[in-house]
């Protein structure tokens, strides 16, 4: 965690931690390797624990990047159980924004739309977020104020401390809604369940966004005011972001529209002071951490703190070949590209006018012949996205000498999603909002992406279809595309076709069960309360 490490929580000096996951059964609950009066001993340990709980989503264990993974049971630990890479495949490998040539055990399922059950990548994705709220929840057992006041920690100390449970809080409910995102529904467990006791019970989709919502809504007193929090942690304007997304979401989770409440937060996030950066590839350097003008919340990442293949590491290295300098990383791994559904949402790829088109344009071209891709496998083919860069805006030399572990924070919200939540939230119909301010935030983006005006829209033009495909442009590679599907009924369908949908060289339909992912058969096996979703 690049700026908390800088500060005042440490991760150098986080201690072998705490909670190490149940290598057998992934859904229970990860066992003690110190006592919490050991850890919990002094304000420092508290420290300690919420700069692990943070990094649990750019780490994957307490010896980056290998050899001490958080979460066993026969996984990668680099591909699967890092949580931003875990999260971008599910997110974009299903969808028009991204295609892996690799051939890594059922990676190429996931663009195929085809996956199942007992897949290894599945397993990982949902045991990273139990750890992590195993987590948590053990910091709010040990920070209430009966155990502070115990153990002896008092004034400035404790007050820090009680300040930071909102913030666990929040991350808790983070990792929540991935799993309602995701898999429709999750294993749950909060401060109330005891480590390595009963086996946790489950919670429908309905009554996951319900304690999300609730959540999140009796954090906002506990959290720092907007554009108060130190980089990299959470403050409200990360809480009522993530409420808009929730609420935009709301027809797909419990199937009933919330675009009122979504426009109310949207509304919420806009007023806190934030503007949009004036340079769109600066959000994605290694510097990127200078621009909390629009980012709202990043998770942190460090070539030298959070060294892990996982994180932003695999972004710069994934999407790069024999051009890797043009990346900031000393090789490439000639991996990830996006189809033409993506580059047909770009009237122009070079970035010339619009500027939002990061794509490569040396060895590799962005001519139509290289954007088609005849052989998946192929690196060769398909559109190539250069949109990370481990390269710092004032040139500066990034953390890491060796160049292997990337320096650029992976932003979660950005005020550009919050504009476009507002927009179409009033489209879709929501009260509280206006047509001419939801239109002018659009061109404010499109403002910012042409350079000038000549990009903007006009009140007609201003349609769902079109905010989509406009999310396509300021979001891709971001993880928003398979949810931004769904919402409108293309991720399965053949309304929407795009190359090697289902499979097929052309794209096809799949069955609507890939709308969402299987309860991974491991966890099921380990714990009999859970169930599984329909068509699995």
């Amino acid at each position: 965690m690049k700026r908390i490490s800088r500060n005042k929580l440490l991760l150098g000096v986080v201690i072998a931690l705490i909670l190490s996951s149940c290598a057998k059964k992934l859904d229970l609950f990860p066992v003690n390797d110190l006592t919490p009066e050991k850890t919990f001993s002094t304000a420092a340990g508290y420290k300690s624990v919420l700069a692990k709980i943070y990094g649990t989503l750019s780490i994957t264990g307490n010896a980056g990047p290998a050899g001490a993974p958080d979460i066993a049971g026969g996984l990668d630990e680099g591909s699967q159980v890092a949580f931003i890479r875990m999260f971008f495949n599910c997110q974009e490998l299903p969808t028009d924004e991204a295609v892996c040539a690799w051939n890594d055990q059922t990676i190429k399922d996931f663009h195929g739309l085809k996956w199942t059950s007992s897949d290894p990548f599945l397993k990982g994705i949902y045991a990273r977020p139990i750890y992590n709220i195993t987590l948590i929840n053990e910091y709010l057992r040990e920070s209430t104020d009966e155990k502070l006041a115990a153990r002896g920690i008092s004034g400035a100390d404790a007050t820090d401390i009680k300040k930071s449970r909102g913030e666990a809080r929040f991350l808790r409910a983070y990792n929540y809604w991935v799993m309602l995102d995701l898999f429709g529904k999750s294993t749950f467990i909060d401060e109330s369940n005891q480590v390595g006791t009963d086996l946790p019970g489950e919670k429908s989709k309905t009554e996951l966004f319900a304690f999300i919502e609730s959540e999140l809504k009796a954090i906002e007193a506990e959290l720092g005011t907007v554009k108060t929090a130190e980089y990299g942690r959470v403050d409200q304007g990360a809480a009522w972001s993530l409420l808009a997304r929730l609420y935009l979401n709301a027809k797909t989770y419990i199937g009933t529209e919330k675009n009122t409440e979504a426009i109310t937060y949207a509304k919420k996030v806009i007023a806190g002071g934030y503007t949009l950066h004036s340079n769109y590839s600066h959000l994605f350097m290694a510097d990127n951490n200078k621009f909390t003008d629009e980012i709202i919340w990043a998770i942190n990442c460090d070539g030298l703190r959070t060294q892990a293949y996982g994180n932003t590491t695999f972004f710069v290295h994934c999407a790069s070949g024999d051009d890797h300098d043009n990346y900031g990383v000393s090789g490439g791994w000639y991996g990830y590209r996006a189809t033409s559904g993506l580059a047909n949402l770009f009237s122009d790829l070079s970035g010339a006018s619009d500027k939002r088109a990061q794509f490569t344009t040396s060895k590799y071209g962005t001519s139509g012949s290289q954007i088609a891709i005849s052989d998946i496998a192929n690196f060769d083919n398909g559109l190539h996205v250069n949109k990370y860069k481990n390269i710092r805006t004032d040139g500066l030399p990034i953390s890491d000498p060796t160049t292997t572990f990337s320096d650029v924070d992976f932003p979660v919200f950005r005020l550009s999603e919050i504009y476009l939540i507002y927009a179409e939230a009033v489209i879709r119909g929501g009260t509280g909002g206006d047509a001419a301010t939801a239109l002018g935030y659009v061109n404010t983006i499109r403002t910012r992406a042409y350079g000038n005006t000549s990009g903007n829209i006009t009140a007609p033009q201003m349609t769902t279809a079109f905010i989509l495909d406009e999310r396509g442009r300021e979001l891709y590679w971001e993880g928003h595309r398979r949810t931004d599907l769904i919402r409108y009924g293309l991720l399965t369908t053949g309304t929407y076709l795009w190359p090697w949908k289902g499979g097929v060289a052309s794209g096809t339909a799949v069955d609507s069960k890939y709308n969402i992912f299987p309860v991974p058969a491991a966890n099921r096996t380990a714990n009999p309360k859970l169930t599984q979703n329909d068509g699995y």
